[in-house]
């Protein structure tokens, strides 16, 4: 969507963008915080996603969430709230009409919580129930056992609900006044902004929060290489999940990381890419992924699929050989080309909504107050060059960080090293 983006930064304390969308129809609000699951103690790892849940509840205005909700939702507009490792954030949806209506509504959950013990423990139970779901995911279990192991901050379903115990209603209330304030918060507002703007930062420097002693800095984390592979049991589970993971101790330039983007695209994001293609074409899996990731220290890269058992040795052997071709700078015109075309449509797509442009910018804002200039994403994914493309890939492997998750019966025991073998080659040979 056509849009332009303006950062803006409040008397109290408070930065955050304005992305001015004209004519849209509805208006959407992200405020985010620093207040995600490294602030806590292990054994109160549960308190930020508690807060999350409880927050969007009652309030000094409405005494009771399920009145909150409805005042809420009356003319279809949505709240949502999530929690991860780093950030606590709440967002609404609203049609344009009612759009000044929902923004008061959201500050006001934001900033007068009751914090009610009733729904302190309804609000448990549905933690519960939503990990207690998820033990039965074993991408979510692999990946959070492996980051654990590289030495990152993560915890699994399973530990998590054997935790929760440890969570009390004063955890919350403590963990809210350290993390929700003015100098700690950002947000991203997206719509037609036409004649709106003033409005909008009268109401958020209006809402009653301290100013607070600044952003929060993130966590250092430093992950190490893995000295054998992470095998997880599950006899009941007849195919094969595995992350093969890699890392160096850097964070990309926007030219590095464009690299890496464009070089993921070719080996896995469609059906004619070099190694799901191939593995596709062969039968030998459905599916696979591969994506890209950052801590403040340090890159990841990864690669993921479930696999039969028996395909999983010539899988690892295409991934093996397609990744060195690409290092040793193996990539034909056709290759670049082809994944430039693929990233340059996605691209579009992935801002047909106001709340997909919104998308677009937050996780950078969020992350390191960078805001991505949109408009130039097109001209730096035509400027990845060959040469660009091996100096990133050639990166991932060379400080020899790296390693292999696996989750399966005993039959995928049985050839779990032989899977760590044929991968040692990327950072050893």
């Amino acid at each position: 969507m056509k849009h332009t983006v303006n950062e803006i930064e409040l008397k109290n304390g408070s930065k955050g963008l304005f992305v001015d969308v004209p004519g849209a129809s509805v208006m959407v609000y992200d405020f985010s915080f620093r207040a995600g699951e490294y602030l806590v103690e292990r054994e109160k790892w549960e308190v930020p996603h508690l807060l999350e849940h409880v927050l969007l509840g009652a309030n000094e205005v409405f005494r009771k969430s399920r009145i909150f909700q409805a005042e809420f939702e009356k003319n279809g507009a949505y709240t949502n709230a999530h929690t991860g490792t780093y950030h606590i954030s709440y967002e609404a949806e609203c049609a344009d009409f009612e759009w000044q209506r929902i923004l008061d509504l959201i500050l006001t959950a934001i900033s007068k919580p009751l914090f009610l013990r009733e729904e302190f423990i309804a609000e448990f139970g549905n933690v519960k129930d939503e990990r207690s779901a998820r033990t039965n995911n074993h991408f979510f279990h692999l990946a959070a056992t492996a980051r654990q192991a590289y030495g990152l901050l993560a915890m699994t379903d399973r530990e998590a609900l054997r935790q929760m115990k440890n969570v009390k209603l004063r955890d919350l209330t403590e963990h809210y006044h350290r993390t929700h304030t003015f100098g700690n918060m950002r947000f991203i507002i997206g719509g037609d902004l036409k004649g709106r703007r003033e409005a909008i930062k009268k109401t958020i420097e209006g809402v009653d929060l301290p100013k607070g002693g600044g952003r929060l800095n993130l966590p250092s984390e430093l992950p190490k290489p893995l000295e054998k592979p992470i095998f997880i049991y599950r006899p009941s589970v007849k195919t094969m999940f595995f992350y093969l993971d890699t890392f160096t101790l850097k964070r990309f330039d926007d030219e590095g990381w464009d690299a890496l983007g464009l070089v993921n695209t070719m080996l896995t994001a469609t059906l004619n890419s070099r190694i799901l293609g191939e593995a596709r074409e062969r039968g030998l899996v459905y599916s696979m992924s591969s994506n890209l990731d950052t801590t403040l220290d340090s890159s990841q890269w990864w690669f993921g699929a479930q696999v039969i058992p028996k395909n999983s040795p010539a899988l690892f052997e295409i991934i093996v050989r397609e990744l060195k071709r690409v290092r040793a700078g193996d990539i034909s015109p056709t290759d670049l080309e082809t994944a430039k075309q693929y990233l340059l449509g996605r691209h579009q797509r992935g801002a047909q909504t106001v709340g997909g442009t919104l998308a677009g910018y937050s996780g950078r804002y969020y992350f390191d107050d960078i805001i991505e200039n949109y408009d130039r994403v097109p001209e730096r994914i035509r400027a990845v060059t060959k040469t660009r493309i091996v100096e990133a890939a050639e990166a991932m492997f060379a400080q020899k960080v790296g390693g292999l998750g696996v989750l399966g019966n005993s039959r995928v025991r049985q050839i779990t090293d032989e899977l760590y073998d044929i991968i040692q080659p990327l950072w050893y040979e």
